[in-house]
């Protein structure tokens, strides 16, 4: 899941995005609310949600989380170039680790090697708690905020250590929104809710179709027809595994 800022009629309003390997569903909402998840998702959703670490998405109810490695390893990108104590060595420790999660990871999605995962994974694990104990307490600012998300939401950056089935980042979700964003820059916005509604829609009928490697003028096509003839069947977005 993620969000972008959206304007309608110079008003920042938002579109969210839901996305896996069979759909994406796009929303318009007015603000980046607990609110705005709850309406989108329900007040509880029993699945796995893989987000950044926006503050909205910590403590709403779910059966796990994966936090985005990705957007972990800007922050200590970033972190290296401040000034402060130890930040460029406690910056590049963690790089070096992200960097480290990311290529076992796809070596995984290759090889589906589940016993070279798994010794792997737990050596990590043992490595990752090592070096964020040997920093906590010898720095702050920044990096000493960087590591108590890691003690404090350590199921939640490292879920994908014991669940491989799940990716350790937000790409589906943030590849899902470049189209949006491409079309935010070229449109600057929308000029009313129910134009940025409809954006939404649209966005997320062409989003499902590539998911699903199906063609959006056929769909289209099928759909026009099925207005104007009573024996000619909807096309429905929904997975075939769901129908």
């Amino acid at each position: 899941m993620d969000e972008t800022p959206w304007s309608v009629k110079g008003i920042k309003e938002w579109l969210w995005v839901i996305a896996n390997s069979n759909f994406c569903v796009f929303q318009a909402a007015d603000t980046r609310s607990r609110a705005e998840l709850e309406a989108i998702l329900g007040t509880e959703y029993k699945g796995v949600l893989s987000s950044d670490h926006y503050s909205v998405y910590n403590g709403y109810q779910v059966v796990a989380q994966q936090k985005c490695l990705a957007h972990l390893r800007r922050h200590f990108k970033k972190l290296i170039k401040l000034p402060g104590l130890n930040n460029r060595e406690i910056g590049e420790a963690f790089v070096s680790l992200i960097d480290e999660a990311f290529k076992n990871y796809r070596l995984f999605q290759v090889s589906f090697d589940n016993l070279a995962y798994n010794d792997w994974a737990n050596q990590f694990k043992s490595k990752i708690h090592s070096v964020v104990n040997h920093w906590v307490g010898k720095t702050g600012g920044e990096a000493g905020k960087l590591l108590r998300s890691l003690s404090d939401k350590a199921c939640q950056w490292w879920y994908f250590l014991d669940h491989p089935e799940v990716p350790p980042d937000n790409n589906f979700a943030e590849r899902s929104l470049r189209l949006a964003v491409t079309k935010r820059k070229i449109s600057g916005g929308s000029r009313s809710m129910e134009r940025f509604e409809h954006t939404a829609n649209l966005l997320t009928l062409v989003q499902t179709c590539r998911r699903q490697e199906r063609s959006v003028i056929a769909f289209f096509e099928q759909a026009i027809k099925a207005l104007i003839s009573d024996s000619q069947l909807a096309p429905s977005l929904l997975p075939l595994s769901l129908t």
